[in-house]
């Protein structure tokens, strides 16, 4: 019989299978074939649909992303991973909330597209232009903004310092240290891009139209050269990296009261 503890470790590695084909796809798309980019976060997503058994893949994107955004949000509620409740803990916890929300965003764009009810529209834009609609509802997304901002911040020192290994198996390839540091600087630079959308339609009034994913947000890099084309390396090899993880990460247990204990790195 399969424990709770084993059921989560699970759901978190299938979680990052998805984010790895995510990446993987975003990366080569981006290198390969402009039209597909410059149609966003659809258009990754219409690429998938394109594979061999697509429509599997998607839902299996549905259910990964979906479970490693509950991985992500953890963090801010329940501080699984030990970052701790000083203020650096708090940047940390509350970039992973950031980080949450964005893959909640994808997973429900991943549904559309496996449902066969994608309309041509964002999840994140609808979403966000839920939220624009009530009262106050620009201050959250301008908030929602800053968090991607600290976890850019956070992305980018994960990269630089290879703190990240700390929580992978030593049994890990070698060369994960080197794809994982620049796959985080990667992400830094598309999570700057997303959280500036974010701002810009909460703070500044732009509209939930230029509230951008990944994939959206890479469209937006297109024009920009050497940067654009470096940037969608390090997706790839983010990708790659999210493959490894889902096999060499190490994940908190779960408790037999179905709660996450104290994380100790190993």
């Amino acid at each position: 019989m399969v424990d709770k503890s084993e059921k989560f470790s699970w759901l978190v590695r299938v979680g990052y299978f998805s984010r790895a084909v995510l990446y993987t796809v975003v990366g080569l798309i981006a290198l390969t074939s402009a039209g597909r980019i410059a149609e966003g976060t659809a258009g990754i997503f219409k690429a998938i649909e394109d594979f061999p058994a697509g429509i599997a893949i998607l839902w299996i994107m549905v259910f990964g992303l979906f479970g490693y955004a509950l991985f992500r949000f953890c963090s801010p509620l329940f501080d699984i991973e030990n970052e701790g409740s000083d203020a650096k803990g708090w940047g940390k916890r509350i970039g992973h909330a950031g980080s949450a929300i964005g893959h909640l965003a994808l997973a429900w764009s991943a549904f559309k597209f496996a449902t066969n009810r994608n309309s041509g529209g964002g999840g994140a834009q609808e979403a966000a232009a839920g939220v624009l609609g009530v009262e106050f509802g620009g201050i959250v997304i301008g908030l929602l903004g800053l968090t991607f901002f600290i976890a850019a911040f956070n992305q980018a020192k994960k990269g630089i310092t290879g703190s990240f290994m700390n929580r992978i198996s030593p049994q890990a390839p070698d060369f994960t240290r080197m794809i994982g540091g620049a796959g985080y600087l990667a992400r830094a630079v598309v999570f700057v891009v997303i959280g500036w959308s974010l701002v810009g339609a909460g703070f500044m009034s732009k509209g939930s139209d230029q509230v951008k994913t990944i994939g959206d947000a890479m469209a937006s890099l297109a024009d920009d050269g050497i940067w654009f084309t470096i940037t969608a390396i390090g997706l790839l090899l983010f990708g790659l990296f999210s493959f490894i993880l889902a096999r060499y990460r190490i994940i908190p247990d779960l408790g037999s009261d179905g709660k996450v204990p104290e994380f100790r790195a190993g």
